[in-house]
């Protein structure tokens, strides 16, 4: 049973990292194709570079993300503070409601804003797929902050309030730092659904905005482009950098 369990393991990490190491050899192809490497040329990253609209768009994107992801972090980190004063009962609901967010699909999702939107005339634009963003983006940050704030001992709170510390002293002194993994490991949750969100974009971006997973799917549709290899490749080792500072901030303060 532990051997199968190596070799599936083994195999779904195959089947996931394989596509992308074929994307990022054939970014490196001299010929314009995936068909066949007929050499090896970093022409495509200078199309890349030279094309001003696409690094433009991938600002948009990385900017909307963080954006989005900043914003959801505070307000999912005092809705998770919320839903923990709350008895069982509301706990349980709001919860549940919250799950509910989590598993639903995004073309509801984004549909649904769609229609929120067009109702109450709200123009399509940076605005309406910044708060899309927020809005499902809090779910995530309520559910990696929530279980943190449930194993803290309220001892050190209430020490707190007996050596005369104000509620917003106790809460940035002794909560919030005793949540701090949890709240970066939702920021870069946050930021990394909206950094490759396509079904919710796809229903509200406006004709003056999009971001890089609508226009790449818009330019696949053309045909496909190395440059786009080579941005996947560049985003995708952006990625890994993420993950390896997220890992050594979260060593940090497990050693502090």
């Amino acid at each position: 049973m532990k051997n199968f369990s190596k070799i599936y393991l083994i195999f779904v990490f195959l089947v996931l990292y394989i596509p992308i190491f074929y994307l990022i050899f054939y970014s490196f192809n001299a010929g314009g194709n995936m068909n066949s490497f007929t050499g090896f040329t970093l022409q495509h990253y200078h199309d890349l570079f030279s094309d001003t609209r696409l690094i433009i768009i991938v600002l948009q994107t990385f900017f909307l993300a963080f954006l989005s992801a900043t914003l959801s972090t505070i307000i999912g980190v005092f809705g998770a503070l919320y839903i923990d004063s709350l008895n069982r009962k509301k706990q349980n609901t709001l919860l549940g409601l919250n799950n509910i967010l989590m598993v639903s699909p995004d073309v509801m999702i984004g549909a649904s804003f769609l229609i929120l939107f067009t109702m109450i005339g709200f123009k399509l634009s940076f605005v309406s797929v910044l708060l899309s963003h927020i809005a499902f983006s809090i779910p995530i940050v309520v559910l990696m902050v929530l279980p943190s704030l449930k194993e803290m001992d309220n001892s050190l709170v209430e020490a707190a309030y007996d050596l005369g510390a104000t509620p917003f002293q106790a809460l940035t002194e002794v909560t919030l730092p005793y949540l701090t993994s949890s709240i970066i490991a939702g920021f870069f949750m946050a930021f990394t659904y909206s950094l490759d969100d396509f079904a919710v974009t796809f229903f509200i971006t406006g004709n003056g905005f999009t971001t890089l997973s609508v226009e790449i799917y818009s330019r696949a549709r053309q045909g496909i482009s190395l440059e786009i290899n080579a941005l996947s490749t560049l985003v995708f080792l952006f990625s890994v950098i993420l993950v390896i500072g997220y890992y050594f901030i979260s060593k940090e303060k497990k050693d502090a």
